[in-house]
């Protein structure tokens, strides 16, 4: 289900508990998205507005956001208006997915003024817009789109604020029976689509939905299926549910009964977007900022596979340097037959059992014994080349595998553990170092993620290599306990404890297997020992250790149980070992 209408009618009546609460803290993690910490009743929230291109949407959030250094101008300008404001409505605006947040706040001069947030979902055309609704003049927006971008409305600081044309369809809670039958043309079929097309807020999803209840379907029967979930919406009788199929997911506002998949059900919709969407509008931040050296990745990854074919082909070739050696041999013990212009000698090869006749070839503008060292020379030049051959495909082995693990962390990463990998990786030469326009900066301290297992004990991740070596060698003990993917690329894992429990050890064996290359699989085999018995070999590249005594568990990532994990991060532990 998209964030049609009907989610927006229920995301508004959910944000209700809103009203009258004080905006504490604005924050805008993303391009597109803001996070607005309110006090409300007793309890602090924070409502989440995002305009993402993809995934669009309002509802309450407990996950923890990682924010910019320096915050963006519309965060700051966001600030000025609304901090301390008081929450006065939050209305949607017919059945479109439009919703108005206004809040009473003071002005430069002290005096109480309204604003107004509009929060736009329109895919990729969404927009988060702060108007005064006395003059309806735009303040500025999340996006500003000039006159190159639309003709029909713009949004920058000091334009008239005009709606989204309107679509010219009828309000689905307050259509009637006979209007409801008479507006389909019950010959062309396709009765979903022309559901979609004849209300405002229907998704193809509840559409498709209400013509499944309606089963073999008379006029009257799709009417009833249409107002039962008409009814629950306007009593607001909701069962947030998430329908998981073997190719995708859908969320919704009631059990679907037309799709056949593994069903979850969550108290609110809020909590039911959480899910759906966690981790999502990250990722895409990230992979926007690190297409560049994703594509620098996987290229070089391509080359290192080329150079072991090609490696491993001469590699062939060279085992077949003890044939040169032996002809060299041969023309030696046998030089007396032979002269200066023969073109061949035909000897008694008594390396091989029997001493078959075998015919050399000669190069008649050299004597024998030149003849003899042209073959020494090709024996030693193939012998130095497999040696060599050897050791550049066991290095061009562990560059490959390195690159790899490389890309796996860039998968699981923030942008601020971007900027360590891009470091790291212009350390290890695979990138070059780009001028700094500033001071430099201090150095950070790695600053791996912190959460608590379910009976309280911590569990630290090293969510890059940079990571995973502060973390190993010197923020553990020699008596935690260290977790690593068997044979796979991933983070290391450390729980903080001398004893642990099996709970713990499945949980934190569930997050090794979550932060490496076999996130998706199941059954993935995870290596645990104690710290103590864990080594980085001398000028082994960052986040390399070798490590003995381990036992091996068999885990299968659930969905559920790291989001409950990642849902207790705690603060970056930045200090070091004790």
């Amino acid at each position: 289900m998209s964030f049609d209408g009907l989610v927006t009618h229920a995301i508004t009546h959910e944000l209700q508990g809103l009203i009258g609460g004080r905006i504490t803290k604005v924050y805008q993690p993303g391009e597109a998205e803001l996070v607005l910490h309110i006090r409300s009743q007793g309890q602090n929230h924070k409502l989440l507005l995002s305009a993402h291109p993809s995934y669009a949407r309002v509802q309450l959030t407990d996950i923890p956001q990682e924010n910019p250094p320096e915050p963006p101008m519309f965060c700051m300008l966001l600030r000025k208006h609304s901090e301390g404001g008081i929450v006065e409505a939050i209305k949607q605006v017919g059945m479109e997915r439009i919703i108005h947040f206004d809040f009473r706040s003071r002005d430069e001069l002290g005096d109480e003024v309204t604003r107004r947030l509009i929060i736009e979902i329109m895919g990729r055309h969404s927009n988060i817009i702060l108007v005064d609704p006395a003059t309806q003049t735009i303040i500025d927006g999340i996006k500003r789109v000039g006159h190159a971008v639309s003709q029909h409305r713009q949004i920058y600081p000091g334009a008239a604020y005009v709606a989204p044309p309107a679509q010219d369809k009828a309000d689905p809670l307050s259509i009637g029976r006979d209007a409801f039958i008479a507006g389909f043309d019950y010959n062309s079929g396709r009765l979903d689509k022309q559901m979609v097309a004849r209300f405002t807020g229907l998704g193809p999803l509840i559409a498709k939905e209400i013509i499944h209840m309606a089963g073999m379907a008379t006029r009257d029967q799709l009417w009833r299926a249409f107002d039962e979930v008409m009814n629950k919406a306007r009593r607001h009788q909701y069962a947030p549910t998430i329908t998981k199929t073997a190719d995708k997911s859908f969320f919704s506002l009631w059990p679907l009964t037309h799709v056949a998949g593994e069903a979850k059900s969550y108290p609110t919709m809020s909590a039911c977007l959480e899910h759906f969407f966690y981790g999502k509008a990250e990722r895409d931040r990230v992979r926007q900022q690190t297409v560049d050296l994703i594509r620098k990745l996987k290229n070089e990854i391509d080359k290192h596979e080329k150079k072991i074919i090609i490696l491993t082909d001469e590699l062939a070739s060279a085992d077949q340097a003890d044939i040169w050696r032996i002809r060299g041999e041969l023309i030696t013990s046998y030089m007396h037959q032979i002269k200066r212009g023969d073109t061949e000698v035909r000897v008694a090869n008594y390396y091989e059992e029997g001493a078959p006749e075998t015919t050399i070839a000669l190069d008649p503008l050299l004597t024998p014994a030149e003849n003899a060292q042209r073959y020494f020379k090709k024996y030693n030049k193939l012998k130095a080349a497999k040696k060599w051959n050897a050791e550049q495909i066991e290095k061009a082995k562990q560059d490959k595998a390195y690159l790899e693990s490389v890309l796996v962390q860039l998968e699981n990463s923030t942008l601020r553990d971007v900027e360590q990998i891009r470091e790291e990786l212009v350390e290890e030469g695979w990138l070059r170092a780009q001028p700094k326009k500033n001071q430099r900066k201090k150095k950070e301290v790695p600053a791996p993620l912190a959460v608590q297992a379910s009976d309280g004990t911590t569990i630290l991740i090293g969510k890059n290599n940079k990571q995973n070596d502060y973390l190993t060698h010197q923020l553990a003990r020699a008596t935690d306990t260290w977790l690593h993917t068997k044979d796979i690329p991933g983070s290391h894992v450390v729980i903080r404890a001398k004893t642990v429990s099996e709970e713990t050890l499945m949980e934190a064996a569930m997050l090794a297997a979550y932060y490496s290359k076999a996130r998706e699989s199941s059954q993935v085999p995870v290596d645990f020992t104690l710290i103590k018995h864990v080594k980085k070999p001398s000028g082994a590249r960052p986040g390399f250790v070798i490590y003995e005594q381990q036992q091996t568990i068999y885990v299968t990532p659930d969905e559920d149980t790291i989001k409950q994990l990642l849902q207790t991060e705690k603060s970056k532990m930045k200090q070091a070992k004790p």
